[in-house]
């Protein structure tokens, strides 16, 4: 008996330290009752300002938008408990519509959640870019484990929010899609996805339309998220990226930099957010069918 107690007093003390290896801090006891140490995982300073010019404003104190963060990460925790899910992938139709951003926002809002542990990780190989929004540039990166077998420890690091570590990229990669396809690749989601329990694994892939590496990639995720930007993104482009990833257990949509209404708490233009593609063009889908009704009310 005392050499389980002692071997369950190792084991605790080892999930508090973090398996800085693998990016994660403690279990739940260990979030709750202290705070996490990174003994191999870099943590690195970003400036607020960083964080105030790059839009990352779910760790920017009292941003008057922060809420539309918190909204659209009870939705999405709520959905991946009820799945049992502890994966989520983000994509979007095209560049430039915020998946990234979006992506940064979500995890540490959730990481904000003390019952568990985010790890956030970039795999567009082709741009990576979650690094640059964080005013760092990594000397290693995830392409330097896959492709020079460089430790994955060395990529980590921890932008100063806890229970939060990123896995970036660096360079980008041409043969994405076959790497995010390999042996190496696929048994390290694996690890990711199962090593704790109470970690959430943050996925950022390409757009679904520029290249095939998120169509490649749902096999290893339990959920999505697609982004489109108001007023970029078309309806057609949206409805393409949604029938490509009909397989997908896909969450929902969000509709990034969308203007909302000030409310009576005083918030100004914030980020949409909503499930499904009816939400996305309810409104002027809406407006079509009266149209249609009117038309056929004329000619009877």
């Amino acid at each position: 008996m005392e050499r389980i107690r002692k071997a369950l007093e190792q084991a605790n003390r080892d999930r508090a330290q973090g398996h800085a290896d693998l990016g994660s801090g403690g279990g739940i006891a260990a979030n709750l009752s202290s705070a996490i140490r990174y003994t191999q995982t870099k943590v690195i300073d970003v400036p607020e300002r960083v964080l105030t010019e790059n839009r990352i404003i779910a760790a920017v104190p009292f941003h008057e938008s922060k809420d539309a963060y918190r909204m659209l990460r009870t939705r999405v925790l709520q959905t991946m408990q009820e799945n049992q899910w502890t994966s989520l992938a983000i994509t979007g139709p095209n560049p430039g519509c915020g998946k990234s951003l979006t992506a940064i926002n979500l995890a540490i809002s959730l990481a904000m959640e003390v019952t568990h542990t985010v790890l956030l990780v970039d795999l567009d190989m082709r741009k990576p870019s979650i690094h640059e929004y964080l005013g760092y540039q990594p000397e290693v990166g995830l392409s330097d484990y896959l492709l020079h077998d460089v430790p994955l420890s060395q990529a980590l690091i921890n932008p100063g929010i806890e229970r939060l570590v990123v896995l970036p990229g660096r360079e980008p990669v041409r043969n994405s899609s076959e790497m995010l396809n390999s042996p190496k690749m696929v048994a390290l989601v694996n690890e990711l996805k199962h090593r704790y329990p109470d970690r959430l694994t943050i996925f950022d892939l390409p757009p679904i339309l520029d290249a095939d590496d998120a169509l490649v990639f749902v096999p290893y995720i339990d959920s999505m998220l697609m982004v489109a930007e108001a007023g970029v993104t078309s309806r057609d482009d949206l409805q393409k990226a949604l029938s490509v990833l009909k397989s997908a257990p896909m969450i929902g949509t969000v509709l990034n930099k969308a203007p909302s209404r000030r409310s009576r708490y005083g918030y100004g233009y914030g980020y949409g957010y909503g499930y499904g593609y009816g939400w996305y063009y309810g409104k002027k889908r809406r407006a079509e069918r009266a149209k249609a009704r009117a038309a056929a009310r004329t000619k009877a």
